[in-house]
């Protein structure tokens, strides 16, 4: 038994290795990890998670597994990739041991005494090596901002093992009676009420690692049917009542989640697209998904990290669609008593996918390979049971098995392995994207953004123009497009992007700062006011907003204004280290050192590891007079950043001013080693030498008597 989990994990393990040398991906990794500044494990950014959302989903649990791994690995996605293909990997041992526990007790024996049964063991082997080692695991491992999938169902499987323990000794309990041996059934009572409670507290921290676990208490349900059989002996009724703590849970996410989405902006009736979706095009839309899902898993090529919505559905592919779920349901429905796990298996694929089926419309794409993550399990269970009902009888019954895991498990594998080298970086993936399907615009415009995190701006621009030509009603784009032109000098070019998305999108928050920045750098100080004005009157309690007007109002001399609209900033975000950073120099600049001085403090408290951080409060305590603590906080800022020439020429100062000439030159050398032509560090590295030479040398003894 141990041998067949090690053997489970160390394949899937091995399936996914090659993800251990990806980078991180512009497909949320941005705002959940690389750009976010709440990722630091610190106390207030546990706290925040509970009451704020990332990337307009709540799921604390999974912020602060990504600020775990940001205090262990930093920001290296070796680390993150990790623990993403160990929580999977761990995953997939557990569907083997969760379905073996489930299938292999016949209704009513003791849970003692009954053993699992050789053939419900490899029956449950099959299926998790084929959840585990499909290409379809690929984007929920691959992708780090994904965390929340393969955390999620770690505390689903677990929810599912407690739960059987639970239904199990309570089934036992209700055997037996009343009759003889009292003690025993009261025993077992007491410990599946605790197995209850750890079914209910592991449901608990599903839920708070990803919201898509609102569906468990149904397949709860199912599993009472097949293959617990609770339902002969309890009615359906109580069955539901049993289960009314995890229903009020799932009401209580499901509220949360919503708030959170609608005030962040997700849920949309598909602006992006050319024509807002109507519930009859939702409908259509989640009738063909649920056919595309099981073509993906039956035939997984194409595979990749956006499917474009294309609005309307040809009415033949809805009405196949429709007839293939319509046709599925009711043979699973007829067949209920001869083949139970039919049941089970595809209404947990059908009541799983509800969430994100698009009845609900969130983002822009019609379906996305990650959403099978859960619901595959119930078609997989159809699967290898219907085969093994199907061929119950047949003499080479073990040899046709063996032949089937032998041909479908390498070959899984092997696909598997070639779907990871898409997800490489992100030019890799939306090129694949652009690749496989067709007007894929979102594609187009994240790949654009790939090569712009690269620095290859051409062909960002590129990019950006061909989801512009595909859909020319994304102002994200525009945005996009503004910031390519605005970096290579083309300021009018950039000025008209950003006008073009605030026509299409008045209250863009993102346009009206990027269009404000802009007009701010080329002199026009005013408009710039005014775009940050409107920004904060749209979204008052936008901390990025906030700051971005308290930075102006300083700039235009307006000081007062500007006091409230910093303090604003860093009182809505109070655990943002950059905003503390800006209030900082905004009050040194007022002669307010000492409260400047404590808001670098505390936004090191929130960053230790910020190179500039460090730098900037060095510079402070410079000029505030306290060199000794001004050399040590910026010695740290060089040693974090060594390849920053500022800061080694900030230090070279201190220790010049301090007398610490060996020092000095030394720093003075390392910037002139970052920057071989910078005549400023050269004239200091003379003036440093010059000042040594003229230090009187100390008396050397003769040696001679």
């Amino acid at each position: 038994m141990i041998l067949l989990c090690l053997l489970l994990f160390g394949l899937v393990f091995w399936a996914f290795l090659p993800l251990l040398r990806c980078d991180f991906i512009e497909f949320d990794d941005y705002a959940y990890v690389t750009g976010n500044t709440h990722i630091y494990f610190t106390p207030g950014n546990l706290a925040r998670a509970l009451t704020h959302g990332e990337g307009s989903n709540w799921h604390p649990l999974t912020q602060w597994s990504l600020m775990l791994d940001h205090r262990l690995y930093g920001l290296n996605p070796w680390g993150y990739h990790l623990t993403n293909v160990l929580l999977h990997a761990v995953n997939t041992v557990l569907v083997f041991l969760v379905f073996r526990r489930m299938t292999g007790l016949r209704p009513g024996k003791s849970v003692v005494a009954a053993a699992p049964q050789a053939g419900a063991t490899w029956r449950s082997l099959m299926v998790a090596a084929l959840f585990g080692l499909h290409p379809l695991r690929v984007e929920s491992v691959a992708w780090i901002s994904e965390r929340k999938d393969v955390l999620s169902v770690l505390f689903w499987m677990l929810t599912l093992w407690a739960y059987v323990r639970y239904a199990q000794k309570k089934s036992r309990v209700e055997g037996r009676g009343s009759k003889a041996d009292t003690t025993v059934p009261a025993l077992d009572s007491g410990l599946s009420t605790l197995d209850y409670s750890l079914a209910l507290f592991f449901f608990a921290l599903g839920l708070m690692s990803k919201p898509m676990v609102v569906t468990l208490p149904f397949v709860l349900l199912l599993l009472d049917y097949w293959p617990l059989a609770r339902w002969p002996r309890l009615n359906l009724r109580g069955l539901v009542a049993e289960k009314v703590p995890f229903f009020l849970l799932s009401v209580i996410v499901c509220v949360v989640t919503y708030v959170v989405q609608k005030n962040g902006g997700m849920l949309k009736e598909l602006a992006s697209v050319s024509v807002p979706l109507s519930c009859a095009e939702r409908l259509d839309n989640a009738l063909v998904a649920y056919g595309r899902y099981l073509g993906k898993l039956f035939w997984p090529v194409n595979l990749c990290a956006f499917y474009p919505h294309p609005g309307q559905w040809p009415a033949k592919s809805v009405a196949l669609a429709g007839l293939l779920i319509l046709g599925l349901s009711v043979f699973a429905w007829v067949g209920r008593r001869r083949w139970p796990f039919c049941l089970t298996g595809w209404f947990w694929y059908l009541g799983t996918l509800v969430p994100v089926i698009g009845l609900i419309q969130v983002g822009s794409q019609s379906m996305a390979d990650r959403y099978s993550y859960i619901p595959s399990i119930g078609i997989l269970v159809v699967l290898v049971w219907g085969m093994h009902q199907m061929t119950k009888g047949w003499h080479y019954q073990g040899a046709l098995s063996a032949v089937v895991a032998a041909v479908m498990i390498p070959a899984c594998i092997a696909l598997t392995r070639q779907q990871t080298v898409y997800w490489q970086d992100g030019v890799f993936l939306w090129r694949r994207a652009v690749a496989v399907t067709k007007n894929n615009y979102d594609a187009h415009n994240r790949l654009g953004r790939a090569w712009a995190s690269q620095g290859r701006l051409d062909e960002a621009m590129r990019a950006f123009q061909e989801a512009v030509r595909l859909n020319p009603n994304l102002p994200e784009v525009y945005c996009n497009l503004g910031r390519i032109a605005s970096s290579q000098g083309r300021v009018a070019e950039a000025l008209a992007y950003y006008q073009k998305a605030l026509a299409l999108q008045p209250d863009s928050i993102t346009a009206l700062c990027n269009f404000g920045e802009l007009l701010r750098q080329i002199g026009r100080t005013d408009e710039a006011l005014e775009q940050f004005q409107k920004a904060v009157e749209i979204v008052p309690d936008n901390a990025t907003s906030q700051n971005n007007l308290g930075y102006s109002l300083s700039m235009k001399g307006r000081p007062d204004e500007a006091l409230v609209h910093f303090q604003k900033a860093v009182d809505l975000d109070p655990d943002n280290a950059i905003f503390h950073d800006n209030f900082a120099f905004f009050l040194l600049q007022r002669g307010r050192g000492d409260e400047a001085i404590g808001h670098l403090r505390l936004a090191l408290k929130l960053q230790p590891d910020n190179a500039q951080f460090h730098n900037d409060l060095g510079c402070v305590l410079l000029s505030m007079e306290q060199p000794d603590e001004a050399i040590h906080e910026l010695q740290t800022g060089a040693r974090l950043k060594p390849d920053q020439a500022e800061a080694h020429r900030n230090l070279s100062h201190a220790l010049l001013q301090q007398g610490r000439l060996d020092e000095a030159i030394h720093e003075f050398q390392e910037v002139l080693k970052l920057k071989p032509d910078d005549r400023q560090a050269s004239n200091d590295l003379v003036l440093a030498i010059g000042m040594k030479e003229k230090q009187p040398q100390p008396d050397v003894p003769s040696s001679n008597p």
